[in-house]
């Protein structure tokens, strides 16, 4: 029965929308030659405190905004205050008749009802696996408070990395565990600046945490509330100037080494690893925290060293001075795209004359493989990390 519901139904879409405890869900079953091939839950935001009509207005006009297809009837639990309107705005998009129906009884209205039924049931699975995830957080920083001997659970816990190849496009990156899940808008990137060639990873460390904290004393609502718990990258070494910064700032912040080689923490003062239970909802909330922030910190390095490596490039070609090379990049974004531009496309950049468009045309695009050809950087796969620079 459900799976094939009548050969006469033809397409519809199925919509119901259910709210408890704080959350919503609408369901939706699509039918299609009558036969249900499929149902999908969609969890909404900010539609728990409205009234049952408002919460499915609201997703029908979200849902069908982008939808790749639309039904000849839709069937709803309930009539709303655009019902008309919003009818007329689906059969425009569709070019044929659309129907928006809450029916009363029959088919129709089982239909409605077990599509709010299944709604029910995927809110009490999600509130349940929200649940289960919650327990197991606080049990991750109870443990920590426990072990690490720290004043209160780490409902906040930042931890700090850098990377960089000899010194070179040298990054730092810092990420947040809200209460043991990622707090991806209080991420932060900072570009390593003014110390010597010689690379020093400690130099960096310190001057990244020093920046971070520094900012969070002038106010800079981006850098606050401070950690109850500072987590960096490495070992005693990353550990001992980092504390040092805490000491040179007069701020007094919970914070642990978390070296990689055998997953050992560390704390100030001690020669010795802190004892954290082996596989341990502790120890693996700090750790999947730190590779997290190695995992933005090369993302971050990634994109940099891309933009030298395409900027490198543009040096060579014989016209275009650092203005130019300013012009093309913004206009067309990177450098396979300048690549693929015709003469006239270069031509038309603001900065740029015919000549020197021929004339970088032609160094892109040799008669045989050759060094503009190798010299290309491959861009990075991965996506820019969210989070504002510093």
């Amino acid at each position: 029965r459900q799976k094939v519901i009548s050969t006469a139904l033809g397409d519809q879409d199925v919509i119901a929308v259910v709210s408890d405890d704080g959350r919503a869900c609408a369901q939706m079953f699509y039918v299609r030659g009558g036969k249900l091939i499929g149902p999908e839950n969609f969890f909404l935001e900010g539609a728990t405190d409205e009234s049952l009509e408002t919460s499915v207005q609201d997703f029908v006009k979200q849902y069908y905004q982008d939808a790749p297809f639309i039904p000849k009837e839709v069937l709803l639990q309930t009539e709303f205050e655009e019902y008309r309107i919003i009818e007329s705005w689906l059969r425009q998009k569709k070019g044929k008749r659309v129907e928006l129906l809450a029916p009363k009884r029959g088919e129709k209205r089982k239909l409605v009802e077990m599509a709010a039924t299944n709604a029910s049931l995927a809110l009490k699975q999600a509130a349940a696996q929200v649940e289960e995830r919650l327990s197991r957080a606080q049990q991750a920083m109870d443990q920590l408070q426990e072990e690490l001997e720290l004043p209160s659970p780490p409902a906040r816990i930042e931890c700090y990395d850098i990377s960089n190849i000899q010194g070179t496009e040298a990054v730092g990156s810092m990420v947040v565990a809200a209460k043991g899940e990622p707090k991806k808008s209080d991420y932060r990137r900072f570009r390593i600046r003014g110390l010597p060639a010689q690379p020093n990873d400690f130099l960096m460390m310190q001057q990244v945490l020093r920046r971070r904290l520094e900012k969070a004393q002038a106010g800079d609502a981006k850098f606050l509330p401070l950690p109850d718990l500072i987590v960096v990258d490495g070992g005693k070494g990353q550990l001992s100037v980092s504390v040092a910064v805490l000491k040179e700032l007069g701020m007094e912040i919970p914070i642990v080494g978390l070296a990689k080689e055998h997953e050992l923490v560390f704390r100030p003062g001690e020669s010795d690893p802190v004892p954290v239970t082996r596989n341990s909802p502790g120890l693996y909330l700090l750790q999947r925290t730190r590779d997290e922030a190695h995992r933005f910190a090369i993302a971050f390095h990634r994109k940099l060293r891309g933009h030298t490596a395409t900027v490198s490039l543009l040096d060579e070609v014989p016209g275009i001075a650092k203005g130019r090379r300013a012009a093309l990049l913004k206009h067309f974004k990177s450098l396979p795209k300048v690549r693929a531009a015709s003469v006239e496309e270069l031509a038309a950049c603001p900065g740029m004359n015919r000549r020197a468009a021929q004339s970088l045309y032609d160094y892109l695009h040799p008669g045989s493989e050759g060094q503009a050809a190798e010299s290309e950087p491959t861009e990075a796969r991965e996506g820019e990390p969210v989070g504002a620079p510093a």
